[in-house]
């Protein structure tokens, strides 16, 4: 998408080297020096612009990427309740044992020893 301003940027940019131009044939100092401001507002207008279109287009990519990681996470949590699940349902004394020892550990750390 271009931003409107690199257009009329563009446009003034063309028409101040024009005034320029006339101003240089005619000898008009003052012509000269307003064409040559228009010019220089006109290409400020258009790095304006161009600098939107690319902050723009940065935001767009920094959302396509935060999208993709949003999904692998959510895979991979999805494919490790799997992989727990399993675990569990072969080996369910094993998964007490260590629920056990996971609960023991948090509560020493929790309360401390006394």
């Amino acid at each position: 998408m271009v931003d409107s301003d690199r257009i009329t940027g563009a446009a003034r940019e063309l028409g101040g080297k024009a005034q320029a131009a006339l101003g240089d044939l005619a000898g008009d100092q003052r012509t000269q020096f307003e064409g040559r401001y228009r010019e220089a507002q006109g290409r400020g207008e258009q790095l304006a612009g161009e600098a939107r279109d690319a902050l723009r287009d940065a935001a767009d990519t920094a959302i396509e990427y935060a999208e993709d990681a949003y999904d692998r996470g959510r895979h991979a949590a999805r494919h490790g309740a799997r992989t727990v699940t399993h675990y569990v349902e072969e080996t369910p004394l094993l998964a007490l044992l260590i629920a056990g020892a996971v609960g023991y550990g948090l509560s020493l750390l929790v309360h401390g020893r006394r």
